[in-house]
């Protein structure tokens, strides 16, 4: 299937994964909300640092302080 001059066989499985890497990240964000340091700061960027977001706040925003 061809839309736009894109495969979409190739797009849809790093799609889906995106979304679940996204997903993911605000469910833990959430869950430990009043435990994070700048909750609001993280919120911002797992929502509009693309796929750099969430794997930043996995690696950095995680940590406990």
């Amino acid at each position: 299937m061809d839309v736009l001059g894109v495969d979409i066989l190739i797009v849809l499985p790093l799609l889906i994964l995106y979304l679940l890497l996204l997903v993911t990240a605000l469910i833990d964000l959430i869950r430990h909300w009043s435990d994070r340091r700048q909750p609001i700061l993280w919120l911002v960027v797992i929502l509009f640092i693309n796929i750099l977001g969430p794997i930043l706040y996995f690696i950095l925003g995680r940590k406990e302080y």
